[in-house]
């Protein structure tokens, strides 16, 4: 389905996860921002060579003036929502309202292993995730707050900072299973559109991949969403970038099913270029995540044609 009378316009994040130092950390923020992404956004493992989220991202904005930084994403499970949403409150108090929150179940079960944490059942992550954005919004809103929750519980909480964005800080949903689209559409500021995860928490779900599943999933966020479909910021992170090459994969997902979908842009600037109109011009995406800062060089020229427009 066409959104070509609601087109808009490109916005771009980029995942980077660590550096040497924080003087180099320092400097890939900035580059990102001159480069005119939108977002720099960090992942939330226990496992792999990644720096943790809130202090990488405290850093991000210090470094940088207009830059958004966020998470793709916080792992509800990680931490409680009432520690999570003083964090977060400070933070976009701090870089003056630019933060992002990125947030999520919790899938990957080695994170869980490895850590010694308990991975309940997919439903038992959904209803609590569920219950921890009642309690961020609860908390960032104004007076005290009390919660009767299955897994959470509150007493009149008043808790400062509050966030300087109203009324409360812009909201990445991962988009992969119905369930999580479903509740994206009601109450996501951007959605990235995943694969669903397996149940046991061990890799995406590659039978979820290909052209026909993708778009499923915009038609699952429009049907939820409602009227609100057209203030949501709808994209993908994109998995691959110019010419074909063995590189280091720092993802989960099989792409070898993408092809069709804007997770993987082959070609030269101009190819990648016009693939990212098209989804845009005809399928209403627009905000399109970087999943590898390795790529920055070869994909900056994409960003610096289409970024705004």
């Amino acid at each position: 389905m066409s959104d070509t009378n609601q087109v808009k316009p490109f916005k771009f994040g980029v995942v980077v996860r660590k550096a040497d130092s924080g003087r180099a950390w320092a400097e890939r923020a900035r580059l990102v921002e001159q480069a005119g992404f939108t977002n720099l956004l960090m992942p939330d493992h226990f496992v792999g060579p990644r720096f943790a989220p809130i202090a990488g991202l405290a850093a991000a904005a210090a470094a940088t003036t207009t830059l958004r930084v966020g998470t793709l994403v916080f792992s509800n499970d990680y931490r409680h929502p009432v520690v999570l949403g003083k964090e977060l409150a400070t933070l976009d108090v701090l870089s003056d309202g630019r933060v992002d929150v990125g947030l999520g179940t919790g899938w990957m079960r080695e994170d869980y292993d490895r850590a010694g944490l308990t991975f309940d059942t997919p439903k038992v992550r959904f209803n609590r995730f569920v219950e921890a954005l009642d309690v961020l919004r609860g908390v960032w809103g104004e007076g005290a707050f009390s919660y009767d929750g299955e897994y959470y519980q509150l007493d009149e909480l008043i808790q400062e900072p509050k966030p300087v964005q109203k009324p409360f800080p812009k909201m990445i949903f991962p988009g992969g299973g119905p369930k999580m689209l479903r509740l994206a559409g009601r109450y996501a500021d951007y959605i990235n559109l995943t694969l669903r995860v397996r149940a046991d928490g061990t890799a995406p779900d590659a039978t979820d991949g290909g052209l026909e599943s993708f778009l499923g999933k915009i038609e699952t966020i429009r049907e939820s969403a409602g009227d609100r479909f057209s203030d949501i910021e709808i994209g993908t992170s994109i998995q691959q970038v110019g010419i074909p090459q063995d590189t280091e994969n720092w993802s989960a997902v099989n792409i070898s099913r993408q092809n069709d979908t804007p997770q993987v842009l082959l070609g030269d600037v101009s190819e990648m270029v016009e693939k990212l109109q098209y989804w845009r011009d005809h399928h209403g995406l627009n905000y399109f995540v970087l999943h590898n800062d390795k790529d920055l060089e070869t994909f900056i020229p994409v960003v610096e044609k289409l970024a705004g427009q």
